[in-house]
């Protein structure tokens, strides 16, 4: 379990460093907190809330189909593809916020702390999965 936890945590930093990359190279952090929402850019501002509520329902949802008498393997498959969409859900949008609308860097700033705090921790996986450390034996 620890080795799936390890790859899984690889996974969650490969995503966090390659939005953290994208960002040191392309973004203006100058004009950082020049940020104007008017009515053309709107849209833009609810990115990250969209992208909020989208990957977190999409991972409770995916997390539902589980089974309470699953194996142990069987669960922590299901919930690492539920964290790698949610993932990539928050990734996308800070890449999109980067590339559609430079201005509203923080924003993307903001989700990318959001994602860096979402980092799989061994004892949230098997409180989430309902997995007892006397079954890990």
């Amino acid at each position: 379990m620890n080795q799936k936890i390890k790859t899984l945590k690889i996974i969650h930093l490969a995503m966090v460093g390659g939005v953290t990359l994208g960002y040191t190279i392309l973004g203006d952090f100058a004009t950082i907190f020049n940020m104007v929402i008017d009515n053309s850019s709107l849209l833009y501002a609810f990115i990250p809330a969209i992208a909020y509520v989208f990957g977190n329902f999409m991972f409770k949802n995916m997390l539902q189909k589980i089974q309470k008498d699953a194996p142990i393997e069987e669960k922590f498959a299901v919930y690492q593809s539920a964290s790698i969409v949610r993932w990539a859900i928050l990734e996308g949008a800070c890449f999109a916020i980067m590339v559609l609308k430079p201005d509203f860097l923080l924003l993307g700033v903001i989700l990318l702390i959001y994602l860096i705090l979402l980092a799989p921790k061994e004892s949230q996986i098997l409180q989430t999965l309902g997995i007892k450390d006397s079954e890990l034996q």
